[in-house]
């Protein structure tokens, strides 16, 4: 993906403390990056960001800056890069590239030696004096990368390389000041703007925190944003807190599958969602890359800008770990895991018998695109070699394209990433130049290849407790359940036919799923057993392995955020730690987590009720128990499925309505449940504050039923649609008459309303009126109606089974009369 970044500044300083002058750029301050990216994914191990060619076998445009020469003279060429392939002593040197100082062509080709980072010696060349261009011509499409420049008068010197020194050396030349700036004081510090972190965030500052999001990329998502295009996985909204999902729903780019088109991932929706929050500093392009600590707190985080190297500090009483890798526990001193436990240690069934550091590896997912004339793509025998029989066959990479399960997926995360590379060019280099099925591909080019790689899972930060098998597949009951997972224990390894056609050069993966039952994750696996203000939201939280596998899919990880949102919310507000939340305030965060930080939830109360009326009828459903003398509850079968007086509950201040799955006589049936009070009420003002489910495959109502045919719809909602619902007026005979309204998100309480008299009927949202019905038919007494059914019948492809059991919530119903 193409990105430009115009600086203010030029990025080439004159080093004070050298004898000779120094020239010092980092390529990734260039002020034109054209068509190379910056690439930051390995800053912590080698040093830097860097910028890279990734062109997919079509050379990048160049990248382009200006520096000023302190004086004339020969100066000897450093630039700091490396042979991409070398590690696997394969031949070729895809990574090459020229650099051109004023224009001229330094007569060295980059990019062509060494298997680590390293200062390649570009020779000497004469320069004048003054401001001149650094131009970065990319020979060949295929990951060249360039990390500095510099330009040395002494034509002897040469740099340091690697480790503090190089970092020194890099600090002096740049002109960094020794202390950090300011970033300011927060509640909360956030690290990482995925949908755990940016869910966290959100939440936090929505309960009056002001929130630092720390992110170090220019756009939001993680996994989910356009660099690596993996969908949401999980489901929302479901008990014990259904409220829990309402910011995962905002930020839903709403389409499904992997590896499609970038609009289909919406960074623009995240990020504005985030900018809507007043609360929230967001500081993008920033990695963090050291702390501070007194005893086992962290006081304050640093973060390097990626684009500047400039520092700066952020102070907070509160810090949460949204990395997925786990690196602010990591630099704090956090008890962690990485790999496998044994099945000694842990005693799930699942685990192997001896431990090991094997882990699910990394997604680098592709595509192809049709063209109108025949394409060509370049050989390729620096690539994994293929052949008739180890050819992939294929013109997209999803998940299952998956790398480096044997390898470290932190400390090795470049070669990583590099190894898919191989595996995606050598493939596609074979079929279209060389297989026996090459005039399949003759009109398809690379149209896509991921450069980000999407990890599944790396450093896990141990809590409080740490979830494991037994748990999920027992459905144990914590007391401090929160998020629902619904995901099912879904480990990833290599194949075995490409374990034996590749060994130890793995590419593509299976899984295997565990059937489970949705469960709740305790809160305490979302903080750190020994550094007492740490947070954590994501892939990187307190599971084993195996636990692991239902936990890291995005829906979920962002549910985890809101959760850790409301804790930090409540232990700010009592100036404790998140495992003082659990101690001392855990029916406060149960509140929380029961009201959600939805925006309507959160709104002040509006005034629903229209002037005139006086309350004479209403159910708060604060009881134990539904009031029979008030209701009676719906039975047996009708059009829209069965419905089950055991799907009538209260529940926390709610009468709670359920849609299930129940086997029957000929297969699978869904339930539901529902009311009608027993009184019939007349013409006035109706009332109902209630929250739907999402999904598919339900209806939920509120209606007002008169005689024969008779009914005003105040609420009819179809799952499939979490924005919309219909108002519906059915006068006897005839078509009824139908609106549909929108309104986002239906997920968090609404209110709504109808003033019924004999003449018409007004339907109102939240106070606003939104439809006005004339009525030809309008019998003088109603009975309330409240149901929740499924519509999809013994059809199982129409109901989304993953939100099961799914339950409706109603806060109360009211009627009103006009004043007495």
């Amino acid at each position: 993906m193409k990105r430009l970044f115009a600086l203010a500044v030029l990025p080439l300083i004159a080093a004070a403390a050298a004898p000779r002058p120094l020239v010092f750029v980092e390529a990734e301050s260039f002020e034109y990056t054209g068509g190379w990216a910056v690439d930051q994914q390995f800053m912590d191990q080698m040093g830097s960001p860097y910028l890279l060619a990734h062109g997919m076998g079509v050379p990048v445009a160049d990248a382009r800056t200006a520096v000023t020469v302190p004086e004339a003279g020969s100066y000897r060429v450093w630039v700091r890069t490396r042979d991409w392939v070398a590690p696997w002593n394969a031949p070729g040197a895809p990574g090459r590239f020229e650099l051109s100082i004023g224009g001229k062509k330094v007569p060295r080709t980059f990019g062509t030696e060494g298997a680590q980072w390293h200062w390649q010696d570009g020779g000497t060349v004469r320069l004048a004096k003054g401001r001149t261009e650094l131009s970065l011509h990319d020979l060949t499409g295929f990951e060249g990368r360039c990390d500095a420049i510099l330009l040395a008068a002494d034509v002897n010197m040469k740099p340091p390389d690697g480790g503090q020194v190089l970092a020194a050396f890099r600090r002096a030349n740049l002109r960094l000041p020794d202390a950090p700036e300011t970033a300011g004081t927060y509640d909360l510090v956030v690290v990482g703007g995925g949908m755990a972190g940016t869910a966290t965030a959100v939440a936090a500052a929505r309960l009056g925190l002001k929130v630092a999001l720390i992110q170090d990329r220019p756009i939001l998502g993680g996994n989910t944003s356009s660099d690596i295009r993996v969908a949401l996985g999980g489901a929302i909204n479901l008990p014990p807190y259904p409220s829990i999902g309402v910011v995962v729903a905002e930020l839903d780019p709403g389409k499904r599958g992997n590896a499609g088109p970038a609009a289909n991932y919406d960074d623009e929706r995240k990020m504005a969602v985030v900018k809507a929050e007043k609360n929230i500093g967001l500081f993008m392009n920033n990695r963090a890359t050291r702390l501070e600590k007194q005893g086992n707190r962290i006081t304050a985080v640093i973060a390097r800008d990626v684009l500047t190297g400039k520092e700066r500090r952020y102070v907070a009483p509160l810090f949460a770990d949204c990395t997925g890798d786990g690196n602010l526990g990591a630099m704090a001193g956090a008890e962690s895991r990485y790999g496998r436990e044994s099945r000694a240690e842990t005693g799930e069934p699942t685990a192997p018998e001896t431990a090991d550091k094997l882990v699910m590896g990394t997604s680098v997912m592709w595509y192809s695109e049709s063209t109108d004339a025949p394409s060509t793509f370049p050989e390729t025998p620096w690539a994994l070699q293929f052949n008739e029989k180890t050819m992939q066959n294929a013109v997209r990479g999803d998940w299952d394209w998956e790398t480096g399960q044997n390898r470290h997926q932190i400390e090795e995360f470049e070669l990583i990433r590099d190894g898919a590379f191989r595996a995606i060019y050598g493939n596609w280099s074979y079929q279209k130049n060389h297989a026996p099925t090459k005039a399949k591909y003759e009109r398809l080019r690379l149209g896509w290849v991921a450069y980000v790689g999407g990890k599944r899972e790396s450093r896990r930060l141990m809590g409080d407790v740490v979830l494991q098998e037994q748990d999920i597949v027992g459905n144990r009951e914590f007391p401090d359940a929160s998020v629902t997972a619904t995901w099912s224990i879904d480990l990833h390894v290599p194949t075995a036919k490409n374990s034996e056609q590749f060994p130890g050069e793995e590419f593509r993966s299976v899984a295997s799923f565990g059937k489970k039952n949705p469960y709740a994750i305790p809160y305490r696996c979302f903080y750190s057993r020994n550094i007492e203000n740490l947070f954590m939201a994501g892939r990187n939280i307190s599971v084993t392995h195996v636990a692991l596998g239902t936990v890291r899919v995005m829906r979920t990880t962002g549910m985890m955020g809101e959760v850790v949102g409301m804790a930090a919310a409540v232990a700010r507000k009592h100036n404790t730690t998140p495992r003082g939340v659990y101690e001392n305030h855990l029916a406060e965060l149960k509140e929380a987590m029961t009201r959600g930080v939805g925006k309507a939830a959160l709104a002040p109360k509006a005034e629903t009720v229209p002037a005139g009326y006086k309350l004479a009828w209403a159910d708060e459903f604060d009881a134990a128990a539904l009031d029979r003398e008030k209701w009676n509850l719906r039975r047996g079968a009708t059009a829209s499925g069965t419905q089950l007086a055991s799907n009538v509950a209260l529940r926390r201040g709610d009468l709670v309505l359920t849609v299930n799955r129940v086997s029957a006589s000929g297969g699978t049936e869904y339930v539901g449940g529902g009311t009608v009070s027993k009184e019939k009420l007349g013409y006035g003002y109706y009332e109902a504050r209630l929250r739907v489910l999402a999904g598919r495959g339900w209806r939920t109502v509120f209606a007002l039923e008169g005689g024969p045919g008779v009914e005003l719809g105040v609420l009819d909602h179809d799952s499939a649609n979490a924005k919309t619902y219909s108002v519906r007026t059915a006068q006897g005979a005839g078509e009824a008459q139908q609106k549909e309204v929108t309104t986002l998100p239906l997920l968090d309480y609404h209110v709504y309303g109808c003033e019924y008299g004999p003449g018409e009927a007004k339907y109102f949202l939240d106070g606003r009126l939104v439809e006005t019905v004339k009525l030809s038919s309008a019998p003088g007494e109603v009975a309330v109606r409240l149901e929740s059914t499924a519509i999809g019948g013994k059809d199982a492809e129409a109901v989304d089974t993953s939100r099961l059991p799914g339950q409706v919530a109603v806060d109360y119903v009211r009627y009103y009369r006009k004043g007495q």
